[in-house]
């Protein structure tokens, strides 16, 4: 469990009061699954294949020598350069192994994953969870998501096509830096607390509570 019970009450408590403003609705999802990024961990093994073998060379050391029997058919020359290819070749091979085990099984992999690649699949997947969780599905088309990353560092805001309509995105970015600063400080917590707060103020300068105000998503955090 991400969030201790108090923490998901506070997050439970935000939302209750920021939804008796608004007739819109907020759901928040949070996830600390370490992602893998295949196009990262194929790059770096592949420069590490090509860059380290190649250094190693222009220090001096004779790839052939460091496999049991180097220095072989030192009497014929074309021999011993098919050799030395040869084990250039190894070398190169188990570097690309070992490189691509390194950033596939270590925190490599996301250090050296840029911010676009990290804030894409984050995107992605929110809006996996914006159709899964139904809240494309709310009367007055009015739901909105606040999505966090743990481990990418990276939260999203996705709203249904009801304030789409009248909220322009850049709105959100308020909501996005509260979340993103709360995960930086090590008080993922209030960072919700706090962009529920932003998204609830926006909500409900845009869509007023009418009549009936249902409740039709839960207000809690969903931890992933």
């Amino acid at each position: 469990m991400m969030f201790n019970q108090t923490e998901h009450d506070r997050i439970s408590t935000a939302i209750g009061a920021a939804e008796t403003k608004t007739c819109g609705e907020i759901f928040a999802i949070v996830t600390d699954d370490v992602p893998r990024y295949p196009v990262v961990a194929l790059t770096f093994a592949l420069l590490a294949a090509i860059a380290l073998p190649l250094a190693a060379v222009w220090l001096g050391l004779d790839p052939a020598n460091l496999f049991p029997g180097g220095g072989w058919h030192q009497d014929a020359p074309r021999i011993e350069l098919l050799r030395t290819i040869e084990a250039y070749a190894a070398i190169e091979s188990l570097t690309f192994v070992l490189a691509l085990a390194l950033a596939w099984y270590t925190p490599l992999n996301l250090w050296l994953a840029p911010k676009k690649l990290r804030r894409d699949r984050v995107h992605a997947e929110a809006m996996k969870q914006f159709l899964s969780k139904g809240l494309h599905v709310t009367s007055e088309r009015t739901g909105v998501l606040l999505y966090v990353s743990l481990a990418d560092h990276v939260a999203e805001v996705v709203a249904d096509e009801g304030i789409y309509a009248k909220v322009a995105p850049e709105l959100w970015g308020d909501t996005i830096l509260a979340l993103v600063e709360g995960i930086k400080s090590g008080q993922a917590a209030d960072g919700f607390v706090k962009a529920i707060e932003i998204a609830g103020g926006v909500l409900a300068e845009h869509f007023p509570p009418g009549e009936h105000n249902p409740n039709e998503l839960p207000d809690k955090l969903i931890e992933l």
